[in-house]
């Protein structure tokens, strides 16, 4: 049976309840000129069905000869997506993945036991003035995936299935929902979707998912008596038959969810576990630094750094 904690025995149902679960108001970071704006997890919602970090990227201006330098560092116990409406990202792996990151598009990459990366804005494209503005997600892996080897996959935009109809565009991301799947195989079943609303357009929660969940990016939204503007997160209650309508100026919203996982999970710095004795073992391998013959080895081609183990 998988867990949940808006299904415990004491919570209460019916109309002692509202239809929206939890709001969350991301917490804002400011990365010198760069904000990031965090909303899983969140004090009282760790998880989204199995989705268990969700950063917003700017909106960032960089001027020539700036831009993102995250240097090379680890992963375990669950798989990435950036998904980005502004600029690129220059993404390598230990795998020998060299893939740019652009628009619309899905790179899916699987920690599983272990992997490392680097996301850089370098080469001739740190020499233009750009844009970034984008969304980052980590996807909690079951506990029995956990230990997968690590793996990438790429879906450019043009494979991703996109749904028209009555003022609204969707682009599935990730998973299966309204009768559409992404190319992309994942871990447990989850749903991630991209929709473009027109003013007064409806768009109606996949109601045969348990947990869901949606981010307002632009406008805003009505739904279940209330009205939520960009920024928000808003998590429903699982069953209930409820559609999101736009405002005005119309919106763009990201909805989310799936499976809920068999229980919850340890987090530290980039590490996902479903114990702390996984997380210790994946602090120490790192702190090792064997890139050679231990359990991480660092991207080719970005391999002149790293970022060192935290302290805390």
């Amino acid at each position: 049976m998988s867990w949940n904690p808006i299904l415990d025995t004491h919570v209460p149902i019916g109309n002692a309840v509202d239809a929206i679960e939890t709001v969350i108001v991301p917490r804002a970071r400011d990365l010198g000129g760069f904000e990031v704006r965090r909303a899983l997890p969140a004090p009282r919602r760790q998880m989204v069905g199995p989705f268990i970090f969700f950063d917003q990227m700017g909106p960032a201006e960089f001027l020539t000869g700036q831009g993102i330098d995250v240097r090379p560092h680890p992963h375990i116990g669950l798989a990435t997506v950036t998904y980005l409406m502004k600029g690129r990202i220059h993404h390598r792996d230990s795998l020998g993945t060299d893939q740019w990151i652009e628009p619309g598009a899905v790179n899916w990459m699987v920690a599983g036991n272990g992997i490392t990366h680097s996301e850089r804005m370098d080469g001739a494209y740190r020499q233009t003035e750009k844009s970034l503005f984008g969304i980052q997600t980590w996807v909690a892996l079951p506990e029995d995936r956990e230990e997968d080897a690590a793996a990438f996959v790429h879906a450019p935009k043009a494979d991703l299935p996109m749904l028209e109809a009555e003022g609204k565009q969707v682009r599935m991301i990730l998973g299966d929902a309204w009768g559409a799947s992404a190319p992309v195989e994942t871990a447990s079943r989850l749903f991630y979707a991209d929709a473009m609303l027109e003013a007064g357009a409806m768009i109606p929660l996949p109601d045969d998912h348990e947990d869901r969940g949606v981010y307002v990016m632009s406008g805003d939204v009505s739904v279940a008596g209330q009205t939520f503007e960009a920024g928000r997160m808003m998590v429903f209650r699982p069953g209930d038959r409820l559609s999101l309508k736009a405002g005005d100026q119309g919106a763009r919203v990201l909805l989310l969810g799936g499976d809920t996982l068999e229980g919850p999970r340890h987090i530290w710095w980039n590490f996902v576990a479903s114990s702390r004795e996984k997380i210790d073992a994946a602090k120490e391998a790192w702190r090792a630094g064997d890139w050679a013959h231990g359990r991480f080895s660092l991207p080719p081609g970005d391999d002149a750094e790293h970022i060192p183990l935290p302290d805390r």
